[in-house]
């Protein structure tokens, strides 16, 4: 159910600046993301994992905080990352 090593390694060499960057917010965001989407898979099987969905919206809710971080810092960067994942419409 959580990320593996390899989807890890990927992840951050894709929106990392080199393969140490783990913990810059465009990394974390899509790591979050991946764990969003496996969670949201699961969850349609499972309605009534309350304990999960509260894990969920706890996560989502970061993922938005890094958002509006990074949209602060650095606009281009922010619009980059979310045209790459997906996400906000």
């Amino acid at each position: 159910m959580s990320i593996n090593l390899k989807n890890k390694q990927d992840i951050v060499k894709q929106y990392g600046a080199n393969e140490k960057d783990t913990g810059s917010a465009a990394v974390q965001v899509a790591m979050m993301s991946q764990k969003i989407s496996e969670l949201t898979e699961h969850l349609k099987n499972n309605q009534k994992d309350f304990a999960t969905k509260r894990g969920l919206l706890m996560m989502v809710g970061k993922r938005k905080r890094l958002l509006s971080y990074l949209k602060s810092r650095n606009l281009d960067e922010y619009r980059e990352l979310i045209k790459k994942l997906g996400i906000r419409g």
